[in-house]
């Protein structure tokens, strides 16, 4: 209980410092009229496409350089585990992230993020005639890398991978203590 809270704590105090500041966009271009964006909304169509997880998010641009990050995964999988022979996930999570952008190309950056994210819910499997769960709820440290192309005035788009330790475990004795995550993302900027 005491990791919940203070997970829940850490995200509450970045998303109040990412509210209380100015910022131009991930583009590394400081002409405010050209890409004067603080917000992003995307979501991962990869995911949604894949696995059913809808897994939806906000940016906010703290400076060009990194954005704070929070991101609400529903229908969430352990690292790609397909719902096969009566499988079933009943997981959600919450993610938060803190973006760095590296590079000048006005089209596009690299970033990389440290992430904290906060599984609950159930896996269930059909054994013997009944039905096994395991509690999936765990809180899980990690990092990625992507990159983000900027299409268009509005939209972003480009693929990422992370990579992140969970410490639970029941569900490392399930699967393991090690998740792997990919996506591809959507997103519109204002």
């Amino acid at each position: 209980m005491k990791k919940i809270t203070l997970s829940a704590f850490f995200v509450m105090v970045l998303a109040v410092s990412a509210f209380s500041q100015q910022v131009i966009s991930s583009s590394g271009n400081s002409n405010p009229y050209l890409r004067n964006f603080e917000n992003e909304v995307k979501f991962n169509f990869l995911n949604l496409i894949l696995l059913s997880s809808f897994e939806v998010g906000y940016e906010r641009f703290l400076s060009e350089n990194h954005s704070l990050d929070i991101q609400l995964h529903l229908n969430d999988r352990f690292g790609y585990n397909l719902e096969t022979d009566g499988k079933k996930f009943k997981t959600n999570s919450i993610q938060a992230a803190m973006n760095f952008y590296f590079g000048n190309n006005p089209n596009g950056r690299f970033h990389a993020y440290p992430l904290l994210k906060l599984r609950f819910g159930d896996y269930e499997e059909p054994i013997m005639g009944g039905i096994s769960s395991t509690d999936m709820t765990a809180f899980i440290l990690g990092a990625g890398a992507g990159y983000k192309w900027e299409v268009s005035e509005h939209f972003a788009f480009g693929p990422y991978a992370s990579l992140a330790r969970n410490f639970s475990d029941q569900v490392s004795s399930k699967f393991t203590g090690i998740e792997l995550n990919a996506g591809f993302s959507l997103g519109y900027r204002f």
